[in-house]
């Protein structure tokens, strides 16, 4: 190819192309060909109009003769190309979808893709993007558990029924025990004082594998449905003579006067005979036990979600005294900012859900 045509933009051209060159939101090639055009209309040879725009002589001569034929728009549209291999056929695309439904042959559980592409007599890359437009994921899986309580639909508008319409004058709590924190110290033998790396540009933080562990302890925490706060209290051990001590201490923080109802799980240490006497010396205690395998329905679960996320999973203790002092700030935190439990689903929709999700068989 050689130059065939000679460069003569309009004013009106000179401007566009002017705007296209200075505006930093354009693309790229889009800006090259337009400096092309413009180096072009200053009389400037080919191989000075190349080296000034960064391109080969043939590339300018071909956007030369693009910008004659078609003007600044033919610089910005790309002539379209037919595919360099033909799609695959509908039949070929039907029999992915359905092996990849179906049963893997032999002793695998699952399709892989490279499997799957040399069963069909594909590429790996045409099953994976065959599968991206059918949205299959072969190699994840979900898990799920039915409860298999035979109050379990009473048990769930009653909970429910608290958290969407909690009685007046009442405290409604949500109550549970994380047990067996451990109180981990990150260290590194070499290099003692930077156990790991702060996060920068490009790369996350790091934290060291090795760590000394001094014990553990059990935080006893009761979220307080209508206002967000939570009454915590960390203990050595996880019985029911610790759990009777923080309900004293509950006790002690609520309003004479007020009823208390508390959602809990089915723990025994709930249901110990002196953990019942004591309710039946303090009359304004309601229990109220979510269903067996459903522990999903306490709302407490989401603090102890969020604390171990943002204190533990991370943290570096150097004794359980330590690791209790962090929890009981984090607690204090929480309930400077506390936020409200809000339960949006309604009792009927939950059973609707997890009766959909029953076995075929059932």
């Amino acid at each position: 190819m050689a130059q065939t045509v000679c460069v003569i933009p309009s004013a009106a051209d000179l401007a566009h192309l002017s705007a296209i060159v200075a505006d930093r939101a354009q693309p790229l090639k889009h800006i090259q060909r337009a400096r092309i055009v413009l180096l072009s209309a200053e009389r400037l040879s080919v191989l000075d109009v190349a080296r000034q725009a960064g391109v080969s002589r043939p590339a300018v001569w071909r956007w030369q003769q693009r910008y004659a034929e078609e003007g600044v728009e033919g610089l910005l549209r790309d002539k379209t190309r037919p595919p360099g291999k033909p799609p695959h056929s509908t039949d070929t695309v039907a029999e992915v979808l359905a092996l990849t439904c179906s049963e893997p042959p032999g002793e695998v559980t699952h399709w892989t893709g490279r499997a799957l592409a040399q069963a069909v007599g594909i590429s790996l890359r045409s099953v994976q993007r065959i599968w991206d437009a059918h949205r299959l994921q072969p190699h994840r899986v979900r898990s799920f558990k039915r409860s298999n309580d035979p109050a379990f639909a009473e048990k769930v508008e009653d909970i429910v029924g608290l958290s969407m319409d909690p009685p007046r004058h009442a405290v409604v709590l949500s109550l549970d025990e994380k047990s067996q924190i451990q109180a981990l110290e990150r260290t590194r033998p070499s290099r003692p004082v930077t156990p790991g790396r702060p996060v920068t540009p490009g790369r996350p933080e790091t934290q060291t594998h090795d760590y000394v562990r001094h014990g553990t302890t059990t935080l006893f925490a009761a979220l307080d449905v209508l206002e967000g706060t939570v009454i915590g209290r960390c203990m050595q051990r996880h019985r029911h003579d610790e759990f009777l001590r923080f309900l004293n201490t509950i006790e002690a923080a609520v309003p004479a006067g007020k009823l208390i109802h508390v959602i809990l799980d089915n723990y025994a240490t709930h249901k110990h005979p002196k953990v019942r006497a004591w309710l039946a010396r303090h009359p304004r205690w309601i229990f109220h036990f979510t269903p067996t395998s459903a522990s999903w329905m306490n709302a407490v679960e989401g603090f102890f979600s969020a604390l171990t996320r943002r204190r533990l999973k991370r943290g570096s203790f150097s004794g359980i005294v330590d690791l209790q002092a962090a929890i009981n700030r984090y607690i204090t935190e929480h309930n400077d900012r506390p936020k409200p439990f809000v339960w949006t689903k309604p009792a009927a929709a939950i059973l609707n859900a997890v009766n959909g999700n029953a076995a075929p068989s059932e």
